[in-house]
Order: C-alpha cells, then sequence, then structure tokens
C-alpha cells in the first residue's frame, strides 16, 4: 500500500477511535525506537518471555527477534499484560540454523550483535556505545547465550553486580539494560526515532488492532473505493 493509499485508509477508519485513543498512539509512536532491538534465544519459560516482552514495550523497543530452536515461544497476558499487541515480533523457526540465520538478518539490517553475558571483555552497562544501532542478545535460562552468538558476537555486555549472586533472572536483566541504554538514548542527539512513514504504518496497525468491527470496516472501505 503506497503512502497515499495509506493515509486515504488511516483518515476512513480514524473516526472509529477516540480522540484520547488517538492522541495516546501518537505520543506512544514519538517514542518507539528501532536504534535497539532485542533477541530472545531459546527462552522455555513463559514467564522470563513475557516479563521481556513487557519491558520491551514499556522503554519503547519495536522489534523483538525470537529464536526457537529447542522451545518454542508463548506469551503470559497475565504477566505480559497485552504488551504483545503493541511488540512486533520476528520468529526464527523454520529453518535447520534458526540462531544463524536470525544473526544474518540483524546484520543484513545494519545492527551489532551484542551479547550479554559476564564475558571477561564484556562492556559495563553504563559505558555501553550507544550511538551504533545494536541488537541485545538474551539467552536461555542458565546455559545463557549460545556459542554461535558468542563467536559471532561485536560486542558484550554485563551489568555491574556486588553480591555473593552471580546473575540476574533474564527478565530482570533485561530490563536493567533496556532502561540504561533507553534511557541515554532519549537525551543523545542520535536520530532514533521512527520516520514518519514507520510511524505512519504502524499507528494504522494499532488502530486495527483497537476496533473490535475492523474486518467489516474494512470491507465497506474496499468497496467505496473500489479495492
Amino acid at each position: 500500500m503506497d503512502k497515499i493509499l495509506t493515509q486515504q485508509y488511516s483518515d476512513y477508519i480514524s473516526p472509529f477511535l477516540t480522540d484520547r485513543r488517538k492522541e495516546l498512539f501518537d505520543k506512544i509512536l514519538h517514542q518507539r525506537t528501532k536504534h535497539f532491538t532485542v533477541i530472545l534465544e531459546d527462552l522455555f519459560q513463559i514467564h522470563n518471555t513475557s516479563a521481556v516482552i513487557r519491558s520491551c514495550d514499556i522503554f519503547g523497543i519495536q522489534d523483538v527477534h525470537i529464536i526457537e530452536n529447542k522451545y518454542k515461544s508463548y506469551m503470559s497476558n497475565q504477566v505480559g499484560k497485552g504488551s504483545q499487541k503493541w511488540v512486533d515480533f520476528h520468529h526464527y523457526r523454520s529453518k535447520q540454523h534458526n540462531t544463524q540465520d536470525c544473526i544474518d538478518s540483524i546484520k543484513s539490517q545494519g545492527y551489532q550483535l551484542i551479547a550479554t553475558t559476564p564475558h571477561n571483555d564484556s562492556c559495563l552497562i553504563q559505558d555501553f556505545d550507544i550511538s551504533k544501532k545494536s541488537a541485545f542478545v538474551f539467552g536461555v535460562e542458565k546455559e545463557g547465550v549460545s556459542d554461535m552468538i558468542l563467536e559471532q558476537a561485536d560486542g558484550f555486555l554485563k551489568i555491574p553486580m556486588v553480591g555473593f549472586t552471580e546473575s540476574l533472572n533474564i527478565s530482570v536483566a533485561a530490563a536493567i539494560v533496556l532502561q540504561s541504554t533507553t534511557d541515554r538514548l532519549r537525551r543523545s542527539e542520535i536520530n532514533w526515532k521512527l520516520t514518519e512513514e514507520e510511524m505512519r504504518v504502524k499507528k494504522i496497525d494499532w488502530m486495527e488492532k483497537t476496533i473490535k468491527s475492523i474486518s467489516k470496516i474494512q470491507e465497506r472501505y474496499k468497496e467505496e473505493f473500489g479495492l
């Protein structure tokens, strides 16, 4: 759908939402970013996946990439609080090497691959260079990110810890990483926001998910404009 038709369709369905809802969409869209993205590699606990997705929505991350090698990803609405409606998912589960497929896709989009791990060469979160497009990888519970990720990572990131415990729950770690990096990003001069066209398209998507009778409205729209 080209820009003219996109705007035409947006104008057509827009009256079916309250002004308050549309203003909220605009406000949130201006805080969304694709400068950072998140990769979840083979998580099997539904609570963790759901909590990370919730954090992505809260901190303005629009895209989440989910690698499913051994385990299929599920969402708990009770934990996620409906956040899955507002985030875009990219699944890697149909090939023999799903992790490699994800790595190739991410790097082709200009992202550097950042593995979250207490690696010896890991950068402390407060020292992380936010200027580059980055994909933060969070690995399966206990084992962490895979060797394939570690071998092809462009950098390593860790959260400073001063207690006896050596690791954080993955959902907690993701929340800390995203809060720290997105807060610094929004206070920077970096061009981190969605483009006008990306916001236009995403607003339509959110409107469609909000309007209960959207299928009937779409049928009327097609009839009226001969589509």
